[in-house]
């Protein structure tokens, strides 16, 4: 009895320290992702909620951490600031710009990658080429695509769209098209709308696939129209597809910086957060009221994100 007993503690303590070795080796594996992860993500968005709280710029950035504190001061900045605020029907703030451009080409973008998957579902010869085609807008390099589209709109002779219309005698004078306020910012949406509908068209034809073809025959069989199985069958079917989209571009839309400093500079009523924070950081060199803008953005972020989180989650109770 006391060998069987000396033998299960020596088994146990061996048992104690293989878990041992097994929790070290994992945090030594796990260690270069954390460091990785702190140092690139949450030191940063910790950092700039700091910086957000105090006076900061030029002056004393070699002394950024004895940098005196404001408070709420930065924020009351950049609330009162007229690049900020609405300015009436034909002067929208900052805020509001952002608002109307992520919302409207998100769902532009999501009713053009709807439309393609639809189209690219269907057999027919160079289906695989056709879908290779659709997806060079997404992967093509942003700056490469936007300086084409700008000698595409450039207001000079030589700009594409300028020397059809004269051609055609639509027009008679070369037109700024980005440099037109109210134009320019549809400008930026449908080029935004036609880069990332690819990414909804992938995700969309995903789904579309996986639908069982059995329930569009038995729609046939009870005399369904096309138009009848894609609102009672393919949008029921995908529509946790379509809100999981929609959610994704809305919040990548919003933070989005390069599309539009690519296209406008933010001028000529395209200016939206993310480019407020860049001139705010380093053209105004007030790197506090530059953090207190990304964290208005972050903020009006979580709240969306917890609304829509909220209604999901009573849909799908209700469902």
């Amino acid at each position: 009895m006391a060998e069987t007993a000396s033998s299960k503690k020596r088994f146990w303590l061996l048992s104690k320290s293989m878990h041992a070795s097994e929790v070290r080796l994992a945090w030594l594996l796990i260690l270069p992702t954390a460091i990785i992860v702190f140092g690139l993500v949450l030191f940063p968005a910790i950092f700039s909620i700091w910086i957000s709280f105090h006076k900061i710029g030029l002056y004393n950035l070699n002394d950024v951490f004895h940098a005196p504190f404001i408070g709420f001061d930065n924020y009351k900045s950049v609330l009162n600031d007229f690049a900020f605020k609405w300015g009436g029907p034909k002067q929208w703030g900052a805020w509001v710009t952002t608002i109307f451009y992520s919302f409207v080409s998100t769902f532009i973008t999501l009713i053009g990658g709807l439309i393609a998957a639809i189209l690219l579902n269907r057999p027919f010869r160079g289906r695989g080429l056709a879908r290779s085609v659709f997806l060079f807008p997404y992967v093509a390099p942003v700056i490469s695509v936007a300086f084409v589209w700008r000698w595409l709109l450039d207001p000079r002779p030589s700009g594409v769209l300028n020397h059809i219309l004269i051609n055609l005698g639509i027009i008679e004078t070369q037109q700024a098209f980005l440099a037109t306020r109210g134009l320019a910012i549809w400008l930026v949406i449908i080029f935004q709308a036609w880069r990332y509908f690819p990414f909804a068209m992938l995700m969309i034809l995903a789904r579309l696939q996986a639908i069982d073809d059995t329930l569009y025959e038995a729609a046939a069989v009870d005399g369904a129209n096309s138009w009848q199985k894609f609102i009672s069958i393919t949008i029921p079917q995908i529509r946790y597809v379509l809100g999981a989209i929609f959610l994704l571009r809305l919040l990548w839309t919003f933070n989005k910086f390069d599309d539009i400093w690519l296209l406008t500079g933010g001028g000529y009523g395209t200016n939206v957060l993310p480019v407020l924070t860049y001139q705010f950081s380093f053209n105004m060199y007030d790197f506090g009221k530059g953090a207190a803008t990304a964290m208005i953005m972050m903020a009006a972020l979580v709240v969306f994100i917890i609304g829509y989180v909220l209604i999901i989650m009573r849909n799908s109770e209700e469902s």
